[in-house]
């Protein structure tokens, strides 16, 4: 009989699987499920421990803060707005309203391992940016003045001032917790891509270095953002700034490979049952005056160099040629079957400028032109803006993109969904977005609000719609591009299947009163207050998607009503889950659900006549799939 669960409806505890990983690997460190750090270090070290040693790293106000914040548990969740949405039954795309720390603290489950690609553009701390920050202590006063808005939990944003004496710390602690969530979300062959400018490049490129490792640094990409000097001086700064950076890291450097431009067309016109090849001579060079190079003159399927002759490439190439059968002899030559990954690549060229290629990169100005097109208006509170171009060219250079998922938690005004639209469009592919913001409200003076902007969601939501109305136009009009990328190995135009829509997440408190978490704390007179642990304004898809989210089930699966003999039942795709949400089942939904033997399945716990048939029904489900209760 498979196990009966209540579901947590919480995301995990880190700090308490790490425990209970080392109790297994060092059970003598943990007592009472408390760690000995002193004896755990010393078991880890070949000498004698005695004190904190030093050591290169960084360090800041709040960073063992931001470490503890990473690991703990939150009750919240993502109730769906339908209404907002665009597809919401058909579509695989994620916009989410909120926190974006708490936002991915709820993903982890749900996308652990799953992501391909990160893409953000966090703030710079330039001074004049907002930060996303918890209440660190401070007077009521200084409070009230520091933040922008605030949410039901009293996180707020505030505008982190140079003149702030955590100036750094509070923009280190704010991107070292998100990052540290981030990591668990990238798949093993991930990776993530973050836009950063002087302000903040050298302190970023640490706390990378300590969440991915600095040995999955992949490299610092030099785009150019502007095409034109500024008018006017930095009065603190004699140089002109005209480019920021994309850090580039890798969840595992030996588990991916960038798809670099071909160097040359080639044509390949055989192929075997590996695919397509072209014959390559295994050419042979001068070997007088060479000195070293004996190793350069050995057999080659039987075949030597001629004399005073040398191979022009070494054993170990040949080596890995001939493991894979990939060298044949032909009339006393020897040549390589050469195929399309084995073709000399460029290397990245890491300054990314409109000079070389004005399309493939595009500009801050550009970004901000596509912006104001596609909304039909210059007021959009953007002064900075990413063109799509950039993005597509970062999506280019990963591998297998089909059905891969790119997540942005810092959306802003949803280029990366934009370009992620637009490259689908382009060459077939089937990407899927998940896009992250914070409903930073607009300035009340400005244009954007009188548009009837009120927040940043309301902007990066309406790009979406209006973009994916314009794609779809084009495609059914065949117009040509000119920003078409010439990727020779495309998929032609998008044939219809194309996702232009996207559901709408909100980030609100539990759908679940306080005494589903803490029934030992329910009195007596609490009984005839509480006859449902569930919130009374909370709908059965708020339920569905928090069940989901405790579950690990990702969020974007086409979800099917069904009712038998009255019993709403809720079936997922794939046979991912069967959720009843009502207050009596059925026998016969009872019966429904043993016949679809889905992978999982959720009842509600006061949903049996009595105890003698909650037992009998959950013992008679348990016996075909997983039960849980709420």
């Amino acid at each position: 009989m498979q196990k009966i669960k209540k579901l947590e409806m919480q995301t995990p505890n880190k700090t308490n699987r790490h425990v209970e990983i080392l109790k297994e690997l060092f059970p003598h460190a943990v007592s009472e499920s408390k760690i000995d750090f002193d004896l755990l270090r010393q078991i880890l070290s070949e000498s004698i421990v005695e004190g904190d040693e030093e050591r290169y790293r960084l360090d800041w106000v709040g960073k063992k803060a931001s470490l503890l914040k990473a690991n703990s548990s939150i009750n919240k969740t993502l109730r769906p707005c339908v209404n907002e949405s665009v597809d919401f039954e058909n579509t695989q795309n994620l916009y989410i309203e909120g926190d974006n720390f708490e936002v991915l603290k709820l993903l982890s489950e749900s996308y652990l391992n799953k992501i391909k690609m990160i893409y953000i553009d966090p703030p710079y701390n330039t001074g004049k940016d907002f930060v996303y920050r918890d209440n660190f202590t401070q007077s009521k006063a200084d409070f009230e003045d520091a933040i922008r808005m605030r949410d039901e939990e009293g996180n707020k944003l505030f505008k982190n001032t140079d003149s702030n004496g955590r100036f750094h710390s509070d923009w280190l602690s704010m991107m070292y917790e998100r990052l540290l969530v981030a990591r668990d979300l990238l798949k093993e062959d991930g990776v993530i891509f973050i836009s950063i400018d002087d302000n903040e490049v050298h302190n970023l490129r640490k706390i990378c270095d300590e969440v991915f490792g600095e040995g999955n640094f992949v490299g610092n990409i030099t785009w150019e953002k502007r095409t034109k000097a500024q008018n006017t001086l930095d009065a603190k700064n004699m140089f002109q700034s005209k480019t920021e950076y994309i850090l580039t890291y890798k969840k595992n450097i030996n588990k991916i490979r960038f798809n670099l431009e071909v160097s040359g067309n080639k044509n390949y016109d055989l192929d075997d049952e590996r695919g397509v090849f072209r014959y390559k001579l295994i050419e042979e060079m001068s070997a007088l005056g060479m000195r070293g190079r004996a190793t350069m003159i050995y057999p080659i399927l039987g075949i030597l160099p001629n004399e005073n002759k040398q191979w022009k490439v070494g054993q170990d190439t040949i080596n890995e040629f001939l493991l894979r059968n990939d060298i044949v002899r032909i009339d006393n030559k020897v040549f390589f079957k050469i195929r399309p990954e084995d073709e000399d690549i460029k290397k990245y060229y890491p300054f990314w400028s409109h000079f070389f290629n004005k399309e493939a990169y595009g500009t801050a100005e550009t970004g901000k032109t596509e912006l104001s097109e596609t909304l039909d208006t210059k007021e959009h509170d953007f002064e900075t803006v990413k063109p799509t171009t950039l993005i597509k060219k970062l999506l280019f250079h990963l591998q297998n993109n089909d059905n891969e998922i790119i997540l942005d938690f810092f959306s802003g005004s949803a280029t990366t969904a934009h370009a992620v639209m637009q490259l689908n469009s382009e060459d077939g592919g089937n990407r899927k977005f998940i896009m992250v913001q914070l409903p930073e409200a607009t300035d009340e003076k400005s244009e954007a609000f009188k548009a009837g902007y009120k927040n940043i969601c309301e902007i990066g939501k309406e790009r979406i719609r209006r973009a994916g109305a314009k794609i779809t136009q084009e495609i059914a009009s065949a117009k040509p591009r000119n920003d078409e990328m010439k990727i020779a190995s495309a998929k032609p135009r998008n044939d219809g299947n194309l996702d232009i829509g996207f559901r709408v997440l909100r980030l609100d408190t539990t759908n679940f009163k306080d005494v589903y978490y803490h029934p030992n704390n329910l009195t007596q007179k609490d009984i005839f207050d509480f006859q449902t642990n569930i919130k009374e304004e909370r709908t059965d898809l708020d339920l569905l998607f928090q069940i989901m989210l405790d579950l690990g089930i990702e969020l974007s699966l086409k979800i099917t009503p069904q009712t038998v003999e009255g019993t709403k039942l809720y079936l997922l795709e794939n046979n991912e889950l069967i959720a009843c949400l009502e207050d009596t089942i059925s026998q016969a939904a009872i019966q429904e659900i043993k016949k679809l033997k889905p992978y999982q399945v959720v009842l509600k716990d006061g949903c049996f006549a009595d105890d003698n048939d909650k037992i009998n029904a959950l013992q008679e489900l348990a016996s075909v799939t997983t039960v849980s209760v709420i």
